[in-house]
């Protein structure tokens, strides 16, 4: 019994060491690209790494908000789309599967998988096509060419249905019996129990949509027109290079966004999830 119980504290101890050692692997890059926003353009690529900068340029910061080109426009731009992106598809994904999965119509099962086919079509295929649809409809070089596409995605939908048909059909067909319409049983009964779930969709959308960078620099071809990512590359030095210090200070303050957005919506999961369990 003794000798068990050391077994499972060596066990323990172990995959503790090795969860550590891949937690320092992932998170080096990270503490690479602070300590880097705080150097001088010429000691960021410097070897062997400095990892505590001297002298530490806080104006960096100062620089790279205040300055040109404008990372605070860059910032605006990406955090409309992101967040109309994620609204839109929170509400498209949800409603259609909705219907995927608690409404009776012909071909349905027919449509889900044409639908969820079409996730096979690599993104890099529908850029042309998307670039040259948005140029006729006069939408190119503007944020809805980026937010319209992503109100509409094939993950967001499969997930959606596969949540509610686990959800017991005792409901809509009690709801029904009262005199509830469709859009009631949706809005009211089945889109509440959903909120686990929406708010793992939320983090992934924002997530999605704030990296992004194929998409905008092909349908964006204006400065002030540019998101983050795009915008990151403008900051150069005098002979055009990159300016490290400046670069890195940019993408820093990038990320601060998505832990924002993850830590309010893990809270609402957490609780979510607490609510269910106690019932």
């Amino acid at each position: 019994m003794t000798r068990s119980r050391t077994d499972r504290t060596l066990r323990t101890w172990l995959l503790s060491v090795v969860m550590w050692a891949i937690a320092v692997l992932f998170a080096l890059p990270l503490v690479w690209m602070i300590s880097a926003s705080l150097k001088r353009n010429i000691d960021v690529f410097t070897l062997p790494v400095t990892w505590i900068p001297d002298p530490v340029r806080w104006v960096n910061y100062a620089d790279v908000w205040a300055g040109d080109p404008p990372l605070l426009r860059y910032f605006g731009n990406s955090l409309i789309v992101a967040t109309a992106a994620v609204t839109g598809e929170l509400f498209t994904s949800s409603l259609a599967g909705y219907a995927f999965a608690r409404m009776r119509f012909k071909g349905r099962d027919r449509l889900f998988l044409l639908y969820i086919a079409t996730s096979i079509v690599p993104t890099q295929l529908l850029l042309v096509p998307r670039f040259m649809f948005f140029q006729a409809v006069g939408l190119y070089d503007t944020l809805w060419a980026l937010i319209l596409p992503s109100m509409f995605t094939v993950f967001g939908t499969f997930l959606m249905r596969q949540h509610f048909s686990a959800v017991p059909g005792e409901l809509a067909e009690a709801a029904r019996i009262d005199g509830a319409g469709e859009w009631s049983i949706y809005w009211r009964i089945y889109l509440p129990m959903a909120k686990p779930v929406l708010a793992a969709l939320a983090i992934l959308g924002f997530v999605w949509s704030w990296n992004s960078y194929e998409t905008p620099l092909i349908m964006l071809s204006t400065d002030e027109n540019y998101t983050l990512p795009v915008g990151l590359t403008r900051f150069v030095d005098g002979d055009g290079g990159l300016a490290g210090g400046l670069s890195m200070a940019a993408a820093t303050s990038s990320v601060v966004p998505m832990i924002i957005v993850f830590l309010v919506f893990q809270r609402q999961f957490l609780s979510a999830l607490s609510r269910t369990g106690l019932k």
